[in-house]
């Protein structure tokens, strides 16, 4: 669903005289290794300017893409370099992968260097982050967790069965509740990390409309603290509220759903959302630079909570980018160059194969074209899963073209007759229920699963809000969802 408009919603001298190299020590306790490490060296300085490298070595899950940065201050400004695109903001520099040597295993290097000016002193950077990650340091208890910690609640672990979803016992589960706006918009404006309070009574709020599961929307910036996102809302900061979020839903019995909304890649086309190359609206399809990173890493952090489910990109739109069928169905499932889109993509199946290269079996959602709301070739065009738990993702609105039952009985049906399939996104801009109602109906005579869109305080004329206050208060257009809920599980 794209967001109400409200403001929530930048030659080396000749003759260089070689010097000594200055390397940064790697500190690491009681001989635990640190997530990363990086050598900086200056391997050459003269009257105004000097040559550094940077060692990179990754010790956490495989990368597929990465980006350091750290701090030159004292006037100097990287003036070239290679083997990383080099980029300075302030005194900010960042140096991130080639197309080439993107890929970075664990327990792999990776080497770039570059040229600088310089004045005054030339000290040493003593912090360095590895795709939002500090560098040559242990963890110390500030520092959030890998996993996320334990959960006392009942929310069940989840796999694939034929066509449904099934917990450990095999009994079938559906997956009815709601979104929860906010992680994918409010970092990247710079504001916090999430639209209203998460506390443990704003979630319990939720699971008192009778919901069984919330859909929990994510900016990938922000989740690999790159380096316009402010630091406080990212990296480390980010990942740990996300983790205390998704601890909370489960502790509450609901399912949590964490999907990628927001993603970097200028796209100025057909049906543009932004013209900002970074993560600030919703893009046509992800990109190969980020996107593979963050759910690489999404995975490690909660592939051993089968509880979480992964949908892997909000609402897909490459058929607005091409006028070939065809050609945005194979975009969405192998990405590359597609036509239309300027930036390289990450299709559907390098997503599946991010996730599952960490180990990680959890039940994964994929959203068709159109938004979502086109799911007439899946099937033919579905990703490899070779965990076998991959659900088809559908959003449907009062606006949409397939937004009736003739739609769904010729596209939905033979769907969920293969696979699960869930609705993430369910609404209508009326601020009224007539058209979930027979969504609702639908999907319940089928046994299938849904989710309204969304638990924010916005106002209902602007976009589909279920409520008015974070206490659960419902708006006219969220009571009918309520009461559907609560009727369902009294």
């Amino acid at each position: 669903m794209r967001h109400p408009p409200r403001s929530v919603l930048s030659a080396a001298a000749g003759a260089a005289a070689l010097v000594a190299s200055v390397l940064v020590p790697v500190v690491s306790a009681q001989g635990a290794a640190p997530a990363c490490t990086v050598e900086y060296a200056v391997t050459g300085q003269w009257a105004n300017g000097f040559q550094g490298s940077v060692k990179i070595t990754n010790n956490l899950a495989p990368l597929s893409g990465w980006r350091l940065g750290f701090e030159l201050a004292g006037g100097r400004q990287v003036t070239q370099g290679w083997n990383a695109k080099w980029s300075q903001s302030g005194t900010t520099v960042t140096a991130a992968n080639e197309s080439w040597n993107g890929t970075l295993g664990t327990g792999a290097s990776v080497s770039a260097g570059f040229l600088a000016s310089w004045s005054g002193s030339n000290a040493v950077p003593t912090a360095f982050k590895l795709n939002g990650t500090t560098c040559n340091v242990d963890s110390d208890p500030s520092t959030p967790p890998t996993t996320p910690p334990p959960s006392d609640g009942t929310a069940p672990a989840l796999h694939v069965s034929g066509n449904k979803l099934v917990d450990s016992a095999g009994e079938t589960r559906r997956l009815l509740g709601v979104n929860r706006s906010g992680g994918e918009f409010m970092c990247v404006q710079g504001y916090g990390i999430w639209d209203g309070p998460v506390d443990d009574a704003a979630v319990q709020a939720i699971a008192d409309w009778k919901a069984g599961a919330v859909r929990i929307p994510l900016n990938e910036e922000c989740w690999l603290g790159l380096s316009d996102i402010k630091p406080e809302y990212a990296g480390a900061h980010y990942i740990a509220a996300v983790q205390d979020l998704v601890a909370r839903v489960e502790a509450h019995g609901m399912t949590p759903i964490l999907e990628l909304h927001w993603s970097y890649g200028r796209y100025t086309g057909n049906s543009a959302g932004c013209s900002d190359v970074h993560a600030t609206c919703q893009k046509p399809m992800p990109d190969m630079q980020y996107s593979p990173s963050f759910w690489a890493s999404v995975a490690s952090t909660f592939k051993d909570d089968r509880a979480t489910v992964f949908d892997l990109f909000n609402e897909p739109y490459p058929d607005r980018a091409t006028s070939s069928a065809t050609d945005a169905w194979k975009c969405w499932r192998d990405g590359g160059n597609c036509p239309g889109i300027p930036y390289e993509v990450a299709g559907m199946q390098d997503l599946v194969d991010a996730v599952r290269g960490t180990g990680a079996e959890n039940v994964i959602m994929a959203g068709g074209l159109a938004y979502s709301n086109d799911l007439g070739r899946w099937t033919a065009y579905k990703p490899d899963d070779p965990a076998g738990n991959l659900a088809a993702a559908y959003h449907v609105y009062n606006f949409n073209a397939c937004a009736n039952e003739s739609c769904w009985n010729s596209t939905l049906a033979p769907v969920a007759a293969q696979v699960p399939l869930i609705a993430g996104e369910i609404g209508e801009n009326t601020c009224s229920h007539g058209f979930t109602d027979q969504v609702v109906k639908w999907f319940d005579d089928r046994n299938l699963s849904y989710l309204g869109w969304t638990w924010n305080t916005w106002d209902c004329s602007s976009g589909p809000s279920l409520i008015s206050a974070y206490d659960g208060t419902p708006t006219a257009y969220g009571a009918g969802l309520r009461d559907h809920l609560r009727a369902l599980n009294p």
